[in-house]
């Protein structure tokens, strides 16, 4: 799986301009339940993934973290996983609901529902 990390507001930026769905996930090395959710993510196949993939470590950037709770509008959690398109999330979990098999059933849902 070929993650991109986010590490400025540029790149922030970037993703609320983005009128694809993308997923982002918030992770903290320091958080038990954020490295079990982060290996998880990584057990699936380069077939789960039709999406790109964004993660941000929220110890090493912080204000990044912040940044895309604020142009999301989300609470920030940590580990958390947003799916996003056109400045929106659109879909939001974290903790313990971060299933890997969940959420590419929610991609594929939500990418046939924006074909329609």
């Amino acid at each position: 799986m070929n993650w991109i990390t986010l590490t400025s507001e540029k790149e922030v930026e970037a993703l609320t301009n983005l009128r694809e769905l993308a997923l982002i996930y918030k992770h903290s090395p320091r958080c038990m339940t954020s490295l079990m959710a982060f290996r998880n993510m990584k057990s699936g196949s380069e077939s789960d993934y039709s999406i790109p993939f964004y993660m941000v470590d929220v110890i090493q950037n912080r204000d990044i973290s912040r940044l895309i709770a604020e142009k999301f509008n989300i609470r920030h959690e940590s580990p958390q996983v947003l799916i996003v398109k056109d400045g929106k999330c659109i879909f939001d979990t974290s903790h313990e609901s971060i299933v890997l098999k969940n959420i590419v059933s929610k991609i594929n849902s939500l990418q046939k529902e924006l074909s329609n």
